[in-house]
Formats: C-alpha cells, structure tokens, sequence
C-alpha cells in the first residue's frame, strides 16, 4: 500500500461517512422515502427533523450514492431500498446500528490500549435496545453467510448437531435446511429465546431445532451430538477461556464427534488480515479478554482438546472468517 499524507488523511475521516449512514438509520430516512420521491420537507416531517438538518442530511447521502434527485425530491436507489428500508425482507439497518451502538467504546480506544479494559457501557445483554440490534445484526450477517457455509461443511451422515452460542440459529437453520436429517440444539443466553424460537419458528423446523438456555462457559450443553458449530464465540473470550469452552464442547459430543469453528482468522503473524486485526480492537474496547486469534493459537486449542484431522477449510468470506474442523 502506498501510504500518504491523503490516504492517511482520508483513514481518519472515514467516520464522517459511517456517521452520515448511521444517523441516516437511526432516523428511517430509507424507510420513510419507500418506493416514492419524496421533497426534503415531506422527509423532515415525517422524521421530525429541522429545516437546517434534514437537507444537509440528504444531500451528503445523495453525495454517498445512497439516494438520488428525482425532480423536487429526494429517491432511494435501488439497492438503499433493497438493504436499507425496513419494509424490505434484505434490510440490514440493524447491523449498522449495531455499528452505530459501538461508537462510544471506540471513541476511547486509547483508553483501552492504556488501562487494557473495555470502555463499552450499554452491553447488549444489558439494554433490550442494544441487544435487539446486536442479535439481529448477527442475524443479518449469517443469513449472508448461512447458506455459503451449509455449502462448504459436509454434515452428510450427521445427525445431531450442537449450534453453541448460536443466537438466532440462523446457521442451525441453515445446517438443516441443506441437511434433512440433522436435528439440533441453539444453545445460548436465555434472553435470546424469544427471537430464536421466532426465527426457528419463521422457517418451519420447531420439530428440528430446539433452544437451549444457559452460559455456555459454566452450564452443562447437553448432548452427546455428533456435531458442535462454534461460530464467532472465541473472540469474546480470553485464550484460557477459550480453551475451556473447545474442551467442553468435545465433551459434549460422541465419539467421532466433529467440531466446527468460524471464526476471524488472523495469520499465525497475528497482524493480517485486516479485518480480524481490527476486529481484535473491538473486543479490546468491548470485553476484558477476547481477540481475534491466529490459526495456529486455534490449531492448538483443538488439538490439546483431543481432536484431531484438523483441518481449514476452503470457505472464506469477505470479513475474512473462516472455518476450521477436527474430529475426536
């Protein structure tokens, strides 16, 4: 990369755009606009937004490519209202509040680097709000990913799966969907029941897929399966922890069990990709022990819980997540 004083310039203030975006949001601007073209004043009433504001608001979101001019007014794009309207079954606007919810913890990243703890004050399992846009966020991400993933993991012959800290189980979902004779279990935080028996349910497989409530680092999971998927649950945790958590899992399977792990990969260099690097920051602001992990730190991890073949598979998304699997 060919780093410069504009290029190092414009890294420090990529927050105006992620700023403008999530304001935009917060405010249903995408969703009050609809299919319609609608004047900066008739968007400012329906919001309750000033005469000031609101055109300054529109314009740098016409600027950023998310609307556009039509006449006297103001339009969705098409793809603003295919991922930003709320009325849209592709609307991904709770994972960018979700974004919107960390801005305050990372706006003392300075403080986490000197003092090592996290600077996060509404956590989601603390503030219905919160938890709402983080569990549906994650949603979002893994109806992205879920049917990649399905794809990429061979679960033919498997028949009891174990989605640990499964949130929603939208990959649970996923899993059987692809697969018509797995069963599972979405083990969670009992304060994700609700939305995962509403998704569950919302997919027709309440016969297949059940909820199990409990602290997946302190209660017993149940089982035995013959399959746990452990998807973006090492990064909150410490490496300690994470060693417990990938002995419990093996625990709770059969022999010849098979465990799946996702997660943001880092190179064993531990400073690429980008993404998991970074990602490693927003754990630092965001919980007292959790970072991205290098695939030798996970290597080692499931190997010194017994499992073997372990391997990484071909699967890749954007983020930079990726999946790596052993058997006992």
């Amino acid at each position: 990369m060919n780093i410069t004083a504009e290029t190092i310039m414009e890294m420090s203030g990529a927050y105006w755009k992620s700023c403008t975006l999530q304001a935009a949001v917060e405010l249903g601007i995408f969703t009050v606009i609809g299919r319609e073209a609608l004047t900066a004043e008739e968007i400012g009433r329906a919001i309750g937004g000033s005469h000031r504001g609101v055109p300054l608001l529109l314009n740098a979101l016409t600027a950023m490519g998310l609307l556009r001019r039509d006449g006297c007014g103001y339009a969705n794009t098409e793809e603003s209202l295919t991922l930003l309207s709320g009325e849209s079954p592709r609307y991904i606007g709770h994972l960018i509040l979700h974004h919107h919810n960390l801005m305050d913890s990372w706006n003392r990243l300075a403080a986490a680097v000197k003092t090592g703890h996290p600077q996060r004050i509404s956590a989601a399992v603390d503030n219905e709000t919160v938890r709402k846009n983080f569990l549906m966020g994650m949603f979002t991400i893994a109806s992205i990913l879920g049917p990649l993933v399905a794809e990429a993991v061979d679960l033919s012959g498997r028949s009891r799966l174990l989605d640990l800290g499964g949130g929603p189980g939208t990959y649970a979902i996923h899993f059987c969907l692809k697969n018509p004779g797995l069963r599972a279990t979405v083990f969670d935080l009992p304060t994700t029941r609700p939305l995962a028996e509403q998704t569950i349910r919302s997919f027709g497989l309440s016969e297949r897929i059940e909820f199990a409530g409990g602290d997946f680092v302190s209660d017993d999971l149940g089982g035995p399966y013959d399959t746990a998927w452990l998807s973006q649950v090492l990064h909150g945790e410490g490496p300690e922890v994470c060693r417990a958590m990938i002995a419990k899992a093996a625990r709770a399977l059969a022999p010849g069990g098979m465990i799946l792990i996702h997660e943001f990969v880092l190179d064993d260099s531990l400073d690429s990709p980008l993404q998991p690097a970074l990602f490693s920051l927003n754990m630092l602001v965001g919980t007292e022990g959790g970072r991205s992990y290098g695939e030798g730190e996970i290597r080692e991890m499931m190997g010194a819980a017994g499992f073997r073949d372990i391997k990484r598979l071909a699967f890749r998304s954007r983020a930079d997540s990726g999946i790596l699997t052993g058997v006992l």
